[in-house]
């Protein structure tokens, strides 16, 4: 059995087999396996517990929610950010968000523009030169949107040594 102190100004409910966290405007939904972890709500804080016996399955399931439920508090206090770097050697990029997707123009001189899903309801893209900042509250979705913009320009059948062009992310 563990704890974990609920933020200040949260609110949280536990359904079935979900956990409702409300921050202001922003909510945040982390779904668990009812069959193996138990979650309370006592007081100021969640009580996570394994069902039955405490095996190493268990504990780290109920380890795994307790990460999201502290990711889900973070990303309600200050936002997630993702930096990515347009890398081009051969032909110049262009690249722009619009709406849920982020259009990349003139990759390795293609006609046909490459578009990148931008994940989730509040994770923004902002492009300023050769630079792409993605940020938002939901960690998931701010690294799942930073993977996509990779995955789109990733070049298939060409030396990797030749051909380094493509978005990648800035190690900090």
């Amino acid at each position: 059995m563990e704890n974990l102190a609920i933020e200040k100004n949260a609110t949280v409910e536990v359904k079935l087999n979900q956990i409702v966290i409300s921050l202001g405007a922003k909510k945040f939904f982390v779904s668990y396996n009812s069959k193996l972890t138990n979650v309370k709500v006592k007081g100021e804080e969640l009580e996570f517990s394994t069902v039955g016996k405490a095996t190493k399955r268990k504990t780290a399931t109920m380890r795994s929610i307790m990460a999201h439920v502290k990711n889900a508090f973070k990303g309600a206090a200050n936002n997630f950010v993702k930096q990515l770097q347009v890398v081009y050697a051969h032909f110049p990029v262009s690249i722009e968000a619009k709406g849920k997707e982020v259009i990349i123009k003139n990759f390795l001189g293609e006609k046909l523009p490459r578009k990148a899903v931008i994940v989730g309801d509040d994770t923004k893209v902002e492009v300023k030169g050769q630079d792409i900042t993605v940020t938002g509250s939901d960690k998931y979705s701010v690294g799942q949107t930073a993977n996509n913009l990779t995955t789109a320009t990733h070049i298939r059948k060409k030396d990797r040594r030749v051909f380094q062009d493509g978005i990648y992310p800035i190690i900090q």
